[in-house]
């Protein structure tokens, strides 16, 4: 017999799958096997857009990086390694500027353009939603 951890596991897997293949038509979805089930709702509503871009700028020409996906962003790859980036420091577009983890996967965050750090906005460790501003760059002059 299955253990029931495991089903609600699976339930998890797959609802992760649905979610990557784009069931962006999808506001809801239930899932259930016996007296398990799994309740998902997308963020998104059908039609509407999705949040700004990475190259949508401020008045001030600087623009920010958005979270990729709803999950905890870390400013490093692991406890006690040194961050992806500081404020202050020049980024190349491509770059990786952070990770999210996400149903316990680690997601790379990267900037769309090159730039400087001018702020960190989300601390260490912190649940984000999808589409949340997470870095402000700037020009590099």
């Amino acid at each position: 017999m299955t253990e029931p951890h495991e089903v609600f596991a699976e339930l998890c897997r797959q609802a992760a799958r649905l979610s990557r293949a784009g069931a962006a038509s999808l506001s809801g979805l239930r899932v259930s096997y016996g007296d398990i089930s799994l309740d998902l709702t997308w963020t998104a509503q059908p039609g509407e857009p999705p949040p700004p871009g990475d190259a949508e700028e401020a008045e001030d020409g600087s623009w920010r990086v958005h979270a990729p996906m709803v999950g905890t962003f870390y400013h490093a790859p692991q406890p006690g390694a040194e961050p992806f980036v500081r404020e202050g420091d020049a980024v190349a577009a491509g770059q990786q500027v952070g990770v999210i983890e996400a149903m316990k996967l680690m997601n790379a965050v990267t900037a769309e353009r090159a730039g400087v750090v001018t702020e960190i906005l989300v601390p260490d460790a912190t649940p984000v939603e999808y589409g949340r501003p997470l870095i402000v760059l700037r020009p590099d002059e």
